[in-house]
């Protein structure tokens, strides 16, 4: 997300160069809203920084692909600028596979590269992987229940023991323990993921949890580990329900398809609203672009209410990424519950 950068450069525009701006006027490129809505939002095979001056300043990431014809090709994605190289290039704006690597004829080949999400899927796990570490490092070397947590310890803490009972009321004393690791997982991961979407510089501005891949194979964690460890009495209430006769050849049919429908929800809802709300942002940043075309006095105002909407939307978002967190976690643990309840 590099929005805050837009910000600072065309607030430092206004105030060196807009005196001269009348001169220039009708000169102006448009602006390519949706072009810097959908670029943000999109994969990329590589990670924008900044632009210094005419130079852009990016990190081209590893392409890996196979080919029938010719092989395993690994390169760096820089190669793909200039257009077409090794008999690949990145699908256009009028073409299928848009913003794919493709070979000449159109058609794809087998593509594991490590785009723009990928590597931050990598840092962020990775960042996750230290942050439980460090905090089990200062319970190693203190008791607890002597003196309380500091630092990182006293921030995780308290979200640990919600995560925990939150199992413990949805899933019930017997069970909980067994569940609370992938659940506290779940929670930090997609907290995590949501903060560094906001932050509008490297390593963060990724919009990976705006990806429906990745919702989804979260989802399907839950989906997974609800039905594995189902009951009995559990896969008795969706195939064979206590219900009038008339209803036994439909019910069964319809818990399947709620049974579906649980990880679809659950995929839907985190990737919706983190993309909607990276799309209000940006959308509210663009309003200034849009703007400068015009004289200094509509260019000023707008500027300043957008830069107030824009930092609003920021700590809204913030709100948002926590919520998004705690009710996927939370729908979980429901769902994970209802699939270990025992017969009476």
């Amino acid at each position: 997300m590099r929005y805050w950068r837009h910000i600072v450069l065309l607030l430092l525009t206004a105030v060196f160069f807009l005196p001269g701006a009348s001169a220039q006027e009708g000169q102006e490129e448009e602006v390519d809203v949706p072009g810097i809505i959908f670029g943000h939002i999109g994969d990329a095979y590589e990670w924008h920084i900044t632009d210094w001056g005419d130079k852009k300043i990016a990190i081209h990431l590893p392409v890996i692909l196979y080919d029938k014809a010719s092989g395993w090709h690994v390169f760096s994605s820089r190669h793909l600028e200039e257009g077409e190289y090794q008999g690949f290039h990145i699908a256009g704006a009028d073409q299928p596979n848009e913003g794919k690597i493709v070979r000449s004829d159109g058609t794809r080949p087998f593509d594991i590269s490590i785009t723009k999400n990928v590597l931050s899927l990598m840092m962020s796990s990775l960042l996750l992987l230290v942050i439980v570490l460090l905090t089990a490092r200062w319970y190693k070397r203190h008791n607890a229940l002597d003196e309380a947590p500091r630092g990182l310890a006293a921030v995780m803490e308290p979200l640990v023991l919600m995560v925990h009972g939150m199992a413990r009321d949805n899933i019930g004393e017997a069970d909980y323990r067994r569940f609370s690791p992938y659940l506290c997982m779940a929670f930090f991961f997609i907290l995590l993921n949501n903060f560094l979407g906001i932050v509008p510089f490297f390593p963060g501005g990724a919009n990976l949890t705006g990806n429906i891949a990745v919702t989804l194979v979260l989802a399907l964690f839950t989906f997974f580990t609800v039905n594995l460890f189902g009951t009995k009495h559990y896969y008795k209430d969706i195939f064979l329900p206590e219900v009038p006769g008339f209803l036994k050849p439909i019910m069964p049919v319809i818990e399947v398809f709620s049974a579906l429908m649980k990880p679809v929800s659950l995929t839907i809802r985190l990737f919706a609203n983190m993309l909607a709300g990276h799309i209000m942002i940006l959308s509210l940043v663009c309003v200034i672009f849009i703007m400068a075309k015009y004289n200094a006095a509509l260019f000023g105002s707008m500027t300043v209410v957008s830069v107030l909407l824009g930092v609003f939307m920021d700590a809204l978002e913030c709100l948002v990424a926590f919520i998004q967190a705690y009710v996927f976690t939370m729908l979980s643990s429901i769902y994970i519950g209802l699939a270990r309840q025992r017969g009476e």
